[in-house]
């Protein structure tokens, strides 16, 4: 039963857009939009508490959102890390476990609409919105982001060239926008007038069009040095994003699994990780 009101809830959205297009294509591209970008989860639960607890840092006001930021000290380098979709800082527990061995100095954070932080939505240009100010203020020499938060980072090198940060490290990241979207559209069934709709929305909103927002296309000035982790298996985020982004990115190197899932918590990812923060 659940697993039916999963497709047809989406559905039914799909038909209402797809008849308020007809009459004012505008304000479907503007309900489509927010209910692409809608968070359901990845607020904090009970069982996450007692790790971040002791670690719950600043809020900063950022972009109209209340942002909660944590922090668990070091006295090596400082290192970043930007979770991923319906996620919060806590999915970075064995992570930074590791880290804290190693002795680096940690920042994470949540993105609106998920954990402590404040909102409803989230979308790529305003993770890097939240972002840079943050890369600011603190300065890290090291970028980690899981998925969309690899994504973001990526995106937000592009636009700003952050000249503190000197290595980036994504997980399991997409790269291609439009590939996104396509699955979007198809899982709502949506039809040729509120794609078209979407389109123009997003030129309008973000001055840029859905094909161009590409992250094998941002990084290609990339100078970082960089680390792409990527199943070939994942059903989530498709293994030719990594490979694609890899190919364009100079400085990079793509770390290939086979069965290790999306969320690539494993000993083995992190232990490399470690490695390639510890490397000159």
């Amino acid at each position: 039963m659940k697993k039916l009101l999963t497709k047809f809830i989406p559905k039914c959205y799909g038909i209402f857009l797809n008849m308020l297009a007809l009459i004012n294509p505008k304000k479907a591209a503007l309900k489509a939009f927010y209910i692409f970008c809608t968070v359901r989860k990845g607020r904090i639960l009970p069982n996450q508490l007692d790790f971040l607890k002791p670690a719950i840092s600043k809020k900063h006001k950022i972009a109209d959102h209340t942002i909660q930021t944590y922090h668990w000290p070091g006295v090596k380098e400082t290192v970043l890390l930007v979770h991923g979709w319906e996620s919060n800082t806590w999915r970075w527990h064995k992570l930074i476990e590791k880290l804290q061995q190693a002795k680096y100095n940690i920042i994470a954070f949540d993105a609106p609409a998920h954990g402590y932080s404040s909102g409803k939505y989230l979308y790529v240009p305003l993770y890097a919105e939240i972002l840079q100010p943050l890369i600011e203020i603190y300065k890290p020499k090291h970028l980690i982001g899981h998925s969309v938060g690899g994504m973001t980072i990526l995106y937000n090198e592009h636009k700003n060239m952050t000249p503190s940060v000197s290595k980036i490290i994504t997980i399991g990241s997409p790269s291609e926008f439009h590939e996104i979207m396509t699955h979007f559209k198809n899982l709502l069934g949506l039809s040729a007038r509120v794609e078209k709709a979407l389109e123009y929305f997003i030129i309008e909103k973000f001055g840029f069009k859905i094909r161009d927002f590409s992250s094998s296309k941002f990084v290609k000035e990339n100078t970082k040095k960089g680390l792409l982790f990527h199943d070939k298996l994942d059903t989530i985020a498709p293994y030719h994003a990594s490979e694609q982004v890899h190919i364009h990115w100079r400085g990079s190197r793509l770390v290939s699994t086979e069965g290790l899932g999306h969320s690539m918590h494993q000993d083995e990812v992190n232990d490399t990780i470690i490695q390639f923060l510890d490397t000159e």
